[in-house]
């Protein structure tokens, strides 16, 4: 059977249709999108102009901060835009360029995380092979990895949603184009590809989450043997990433119980890092859609890039002093 689409364009239904919740959202989203801008090119412009760019955790910093730039640019300003319109609407081959440009740089930010986390495992367990175990051209081959992988990564979940029939309705329960939204539009039986994004996307997120913690675990087992003054040290290293994990663990729970207490929706999965636990609530699950969807993507597409540079600049001694004489 061949399938056809007849909708050449659809119309995102946003967080709100109340005017007055519309522009009170509309100037916090465009202060955050105008924080993300400046602090992120703060870090990018301050590691490029220093020798931080020498140095692997400053260097992968340096490209998370242009992925998290890059990922809230595919949906932050068209949500800003649309909160001023009283109706909204957004072209087919937009909506799938935007599906898959959103995987794309999302999943490179993840990797990247991961990155960092790696290289806080190298810095502590190896640091005489730290110099070899991370030169830089195995940094550029370990970014050239991320941005390959994650094309092979988003190109099947646009390839799997362009293929799908629309022909009606036009109305997407989002502000952005994703997958389980879209699926509840296809003319067509849609349990294969629902399980097919799960594998893809979800699966992703938890063999990343896996090395993530696997490189903690590692990290905590290393430094058993020695004294408490030396735990303090080590952990040092890696303080900033580790804020971020508790930062995030924090708005993830809150969120969490304030969503049970106050409609009794009930959600089972377990927060555990920047990134992951969003993952793991919208893609490891049965391909359907809630309305809180909408608000708690607003966690890992708005919050993680605003706040990623405040966390690694406050808590580096190393970052302060690089802007101190980059900037003044």
């Amino acid at each position: 059977i061949k399938y056809t689409s007849n909708i050449t364009e659809f119309i995102p239904l946003g967080l709100s249709q109340n005017m007055k919740i519309k522009h009170v959202c509309f100037l916090v989203f465009l202060f955050c999108y105008i924080a993300i801008w400046m602090g992120n090119l703060l870090i990018m412009i301050s590691i490029t102009c220093s020798q931080l760019n020498s140095q692997p955790m400053y260097f992968f910093l340096n490209y998370l901060a242009l992925s998290d730039l890059c990922y809230t640019s595919t949906v932050t300003p068209k949500l800003v835009t649309d909160l001023l319109a009283e109706s909204s609407t957004i072209s087919y081959i937009d909506c799938m360029a935007q599906l898959s440009a959103t995987h794309f740089f999302g999943g490179i930010e993840v990797c990247i995380l991961t990155m960092t986390a790696s290289d806080c495992f190298v810095a502590i367990c190896r640091p005489l092979h730290c110099t070899v175990i991370m030169s830089r051209h195995r940094r550029c081959a370990m970014v050239s990895a991320c941005c390959a992988g994650e094309f092979l990564h988003s190109f099947p979940q646009g390839l799997l949603t362009i293929n799908l029939p629309f022909c009606g309705p036009d109305e997407i329960d989002h502000y952005f184009c994703d997958v389980y939204p879209l699926l509840k539009l296809a003319n067509k039986d849609t349990y294969g590809v629902g399980i097919l994004v799960v594998a893809n996307a979800g699966m992703m997120g938890l063999v990343i989450f896996v090395v993530v913690m696997l490189s903690y675990i590692l990290i905590l087992y290393t430094i058993k043997p020695y004294p408490t003054e030396s735990w303090y040290k080590a952990l040092s290293t890696c303080s900033s990433h580790i804020t971020v994990v508790g930062f995030f663990l924090f708005l993830i729970y809150f969120f969490f119980f304030t969503l049970q207490y106050c409609i009794g929706f009930a959600i089972h999965q377990h927060a555990s890092t920047m990134g992951f636990a969003p993952t793991f609530f919208i893609y490891i699950r049965p391909a359907t859609t809630f309305p809180e969807e909408k608000v708690f993507a607003l966690f890992y597409i708005i919050i993680p890039p605003m706040f990623n540079p405040l966390i690694y600049t406050l808590r580096n001694a190393e970052m302060k002093n690089t802007l101190r004489k980059v900037w003044c």
